[in-house]
Parts: structure tokens; C-alpha cells; sequence
């Protein structure tokens, strides 16, 4: 089955969005992200799918965790940021406040609530790969309405998926 197929089953679907923050060897990055979910109760993982395309991935490919901060909804510019330019050509980091986790990892300062999680293994899914977390940190109250995708139809992403 193609795209054109498979679209229609999941186009009017909605999903939070996350940016999704990583640092190794100096290089810090992040991106926007709609593919995160729980992988397990007990215990406790979430599995992130970061496109093969992103420079977010190239640097998480080495690191070892990540950060999982979930968007509210008022907080469009941050998806704006993060979705809609690469770091390939811009420090997206410098443009928002952040602190940096364990292993370096930056923590957007408002972006809560979030998740650190230690890498446990990557699974390539396609034209993404799947990097299994164990949460280490968790922090914030998930009481706040989040952004979701059908909020974000109007980012131009800033490279193809």
C-alpha cells in the first residue's frame, strides 16, 4: 500500500505534538515530532520516531537521551520554531530559553511537562527510526490542554519528512 492510499486513514487524526531535544559531542538539536507514544506499562518506555531526514536524528543517532517536551496549546511558536526551520542551517536553541538535562540533553524551560528518558535501542520504521526510552526525569503537570497536529496544518516543515 502507498501514501496515497493510507493517507486518508490517518489524515483526520490527531495527535499531541512534542519537541523532541538532543545533544552529543558538543552539537545540540531538536525538532518537532507527532509520533511519540507510550510502549510499555511496566516498564515504563515511550517510543519517538524521529524522521531520518532531520538533523535532530543525526545527532540522537549518537546520543544517549533524549528529551520529550510536550507543547500546549498556546505555544504555537515553539512548534513554529522547531518544525518549521532545520538545524541544519539555523541554532534553533538559541532562539528559546532552555537549560541543559543530564548528558547535556537541553530542557526547554517553558515546556512542560517533559520527559528524559535513556536511550535503550533504535529500530529503524521506514522513513523514520524509533528510539525506544527509558524515562529517567519526569517533570510537570499534564493538566493543560496540548497542541495537537490538526493545529499545526499551517507549518511548512523545514525539510521534507
Amino acid at each position: 500500500m502507498g501514501v496515497d492510499e493510507f493517507d486518508p486513514f490517518v489524515r483526520g487524526l490527531d495527535y499531541p505534538m512534542f519537541v523532541v531535544t538532543s545533544a552529543h559531542g558538543g552539537v545540540r538539536a531538536g525538532c518537532l515530532v507527532g509520533f511519540v507514544t507510550q510502549a510499555s506499562i511496566d516498564p515504563p518506555r515511550l517510543l519517538v520516531c524521529l524522521s531520518v531526514e532531520n538533523h535532530t536524528y543525526r545527532v540522537a543517532r549518537e546520543a544517549s537521551v533524549l528529551a520529550v517536551h510536550v507543547l500546549a496549546s498556546d505555544q504555537h511558536h515553539l512548534a513554529e520554531l522547531f518544525g518549521g526551520q532545520t538545524g541544519d542551517e539555523v541554532d534553533k536553541l538559541e532562539q528559546c530559553r532552555w537549560r541543559p538535562g543530564p548528558d547535556g540533553v537541553p530542557l526547554l524551560q517553558d515546556c512542560t511537562p517533559r520527559c528524559v528518558g535513556r536511550v535503550l535501542a533504535r529500530h529503524p520504521l521506514g522513513d523514520h527510526v524509533g528510539f525506544l526510552i527509558e524515562p529517567v526525569v519526569v517533570e510537570g503537570d499534564t493538566s493543560a490542554d496540548v497542541l495537537t497536529l490538526q493545529q499545526c496544518h499551517d507549518l511548512s516543515p523545514g525539510h521534507p519528512a
